[in-house]
């Protein structure tokens, strides 16, 4: 059984060595870092890639609360929260944390030991659910309704079910666009691990604040057999590469008479976010219009399905997650429901539903 991977955030290096000590003795936990606020924490996350998170309220530079308002909806973490006041317990749950524990007054041994073995079952029960749940959230799903005069909807199953006479698009034309937003950082990864070395090339929005998307791209290049790298304006499209969007900044398909390339600049937020995903599949379906493919992933609200409809009005060829393999099940229902999904498929199946469809 592999270890569940623990990050612990705690503003206090007495409680986060004392906490760590008693922790270990669990062998089924692995404290994989140990932070002392949250922009130490950022940048752990994306180094150890932990299962579970512990985190104070009261810290320097951004406090707790914000931290979950700012993190969980776009890279999902289970985290427990651990404090030495109940008052802000409420806000605590309220901003996505799985779990909530009070610090004893007296940090005696017995105490901390005592509370030790609570925050271990603790952590084992968000392990639990976050693994074997789906939802993994617990934010409320958006009611599935039947779109009116759309589109009618497609059965949960990869048949294709595009026109017989639409031909494949030619690798040396094509361009993959990706969106994603809550639990998009690994449902990206299976996919594009998948992608050989001379795959076309892929641009990607995951929502993410800025900092994140630089360290998640270095991420994704040590993975890939393709090259990845965080946009920068202006940068040249090739085969084999990737480029995913920076934070706080809108990423757009642009062409010339040499060919493709990206705008990375600054912008309001569209949809609610920057990077937006609509603002990336829009440009795609003005730049690239049929030779583009387009694919939607979890994540909630409903930005990418206005753009990934416009894809698809021009020619481009659609996927969107499935329900059952999302952690939230929220932009790819939206973009389902307004006819801009053409394939509907599981995770495991989209990479190989893109590559087949390039000629």
């Amino acid at each position: 059984m592999n270890r569940i991977k623990l990050l612990v955030v705690d503003d206090s290096i007495l409680f986060r060595e004392v906490l760590s000590r008693y922790i270990k003795n669990d062998s089924s936990i692995e404290i994989v870092g140990k932070a002392g606020d949250a922009y130490s924490a950022r940048d752990m996350i994306l180094k150890y890639e932990p299962d579970v998170m512990t985190l104070d309220i009261e810290m320097p530079k951004m406090d707790g609360i914000a931290f979950l308002k700012k993190l969980l909806p776009q890279y999902y973490i289970p985290t427990i929260v651990v404090s030495s006041s109940e008052k802000q317990k409420k806000d605590c749950l309220s901003a996505g944390a799985v779990d909530f524990l009070t610090k004893p007054s007296n940090q005696s041994g017995k105490n901390i030991e005592a509370f030790a073995a609570d925050l271990c079952n603790a952590i084992h029960r968000a392990y639990n659910k976050s693994n074997n749940s789906s939802p993994k959230t617990d934010v409320k799903e958006p009611e599935q309704k039947p779109a009116e005069n759309k589109a009618k909807p497609q059965n949960n199953d990869t048949t294709d079910k595009r026109p017989k006479t639409r031909s494949k698009i030619i690798r040396s034309n094509a361009i993959i666009a990706l969106g994603a937003s809550t639990g998009g950082t690994e449902a990206l990864v299976k996919v594009v691990k998948e992608f050989p070395a001379d795959t076309p090339p892929v641009l990607i929005v995951q929502h993410m604040p800025a900092g994140f998307t630089k360290m998640y791209a270095e991420r994704l290049d040590r993975i890939c057999k393709m090259d990845v790298k965080e946009a920068e304006d202006g940068d040249r499209l090739r085969k084999g590469l990737i480029i995913l969007g920076a934070g706080e900044f809108q990423l757009r398909l642009q062409k010339d008479n040499k060919g493709y390339y990206v705008s990375s600049k600054p912008g309001e937020r569209v949809s609610g976010h920057c990077p937006s995903v609509d603002v990336l599949f829009n440009s795609v379906a003005e730049a690239a219009g049929p030779d583009a493919i387009g694919a939607i992933f979890t994540g909630m609200g409903r930005d990418g399905a206005d753009g990934l409809l416009k894809m698809r009005k021009a020619g481009a060829f659609t996927i969107g997650q499935d329900k059952e393999t999302c952690v939230v099940y929220g932009m790819p229902m939206e973009a389902y429901n307004i006819g801009a999904v053409e394939v509907q498929a599981p995770l495991e199946q989209i990479a190989k539903i893109i590559l087949d469809d390039l000629l």
